[in-house]
């Protein structure tokens, strides 16, 4: 247990005053469910939940070398992307290892805005102001919030209050007045489903939390929800499914590794991930669907089916959606192939377990049809 206090977010009364039950993570007092993880996960998935992620990291990244100095760490091409779009990318160590995962994109004409993991924002913070170099400048966006609507019916909710949002696709961004403040708005999420994420000032996070609660398609969700949410999704969470020690090709992360910037091996680790994507890694990320017993948890060993120990866990619980246990973790390629009878070692006890394809719920992101 640590010492420190845990700090809180902007929304923190607004969710006590909701009845959450609140916990610690990422350093931050969150609220983990309110009626309950199972009821908010089948709400996201048919309506709409409101999260508040405020303790991600929030920045801007700005100059004229900005993002020539920021692709120095990631494997994305951003010089390519156009204004109005996001796209999610790996800030990566010297050995291609994942130091965080984070979502990059141009809401306006200056430089970039970026969202990384509440764990990892003073480490990535540090990193960036430690190594930007030219006229390239890191912004902290401290005074702000982030309030994410998933679901369903979250882009109706949304264009009642802005018509023009119903127009963004999946990984678009933009910068506008909204609900009477600058916010920053992406059609993205951490569900799978359909949804936006919305930066707001600190100052007005709790007017519009409220406001955005009083349609009665939308109710609270928490961090239980968005854990089972994101699973059920395919989605790896940082410090669990990828970690320093994890490289984009071991993690199945290869769409994050832009073609040119593949062709140019100027990212950081390049010579040991087109390695791996040429000649196959040492351990790669599966899906898993335990067959019986409890839910393989993160840690549990996975076995072959003649028992000898291959990998390990690093997510896993009950399914709400399939109504099956299902587990994320690493194994070696040849084990890897879809339909592998494997088994998970839970409480000791061996369980069956077949390598299926992720995600394991399909997802739901709005891409707009494409113009002739």
């Amino acid at each position: 247990m640590s010492d420190t206090p845990l700090k809180t977010t902007a929304l923190n009364a607004a969710h006590r005053a909701l009845g959450a039950r609140m916990v610690g993570f990422g350093g931050y007092d969150m609220p983990v469910q309110y009626e309950g993880v199972l009821a908010e996960h089948r709400w996201t998935r048919e309506h709409a939940g409101l999260f508040d992620v405020s303790h991600m990291g929030q920045c801007r990244i700005t100059g004229a070398d900005a993002i020539a100095q920021f692709e120095r760490f990631v494997p994305g091409d951003y010089a390519i992307l156009k204004p109005g779009k996001q796209k999610y990318s790996l800030l990566l160590n010297a050995e291609g290892g994942i130091i965080d995962d984070l979502m990059a994109g141009k809401p306006d004409e200056d430089g970039l805005f970026v969202v990384v993991n509440a764990g990892n924002k003073d480490e990535d913070f540090a990193f960036w102001n430690a190594n930007l170099s030219g006229d390239a400048k890191l912004e902290i966006l401290a005074d702000r919030a982030l309030i994410a609507i998933q679901g369903p019916e979250a882009a109706a909710v949304m264009a009642a209050h802005e018509p023009a949002l119903a127009e963004m696709g999946f990984m678009d961004s933009a910068r506008m007045t909204l609900f009477g403040v600058d916010a920053y708005i992406s059609r993205s999420g951490y569900t799978g489903e359909d949804g936006y994420e919305i930066s707001v000032p600190n100052s007005d996070s709790e007017r519009i939390w409220t406001l955005l609660l009083s349609d009665a398609r939308v109710k609270p969700i928490g961090l239980g929800a968005r854990d089972s949410l994101r699973l059920e999704a395919g989605l790896p969470l940082h410090g669990h499914d990828i970690d320093p020690t994890t490289d984009p090709v071991e993690a199945a992360l290869t769409f994050a590794l832009s073609k040119s910037r593949k062709e140019r091996a100027d990212f950081p680790g390049a010579d040991r991930i087109l390695k791996g994507l040429a000649d196959a890694p040492s351990r790669v990320r599966v899906g898993l669907v335990v067959k019986e017993g409890a839910p393989a948890r993160e840690g549990a060993e996975i076995a072959d089916a003649d028992g000898n120990l291959i990998g390990k866990v690093t997510s896993g619980g009950p399914s709400p959606s399939l109504g099956k246990n299902i587990a994320m973790g690493y194994v070696p390629p040849a084990f890897a192939a879809l339909g592998t009878e494997l088994k998970v070692i839970v409480r000791g006890k061996p369980a069956a377990a077949e390598v299926i394809d992720t995600p394991f719920v399909p997802q739901r992101y709005y891409r707009k049809p494409k113009t002739v």
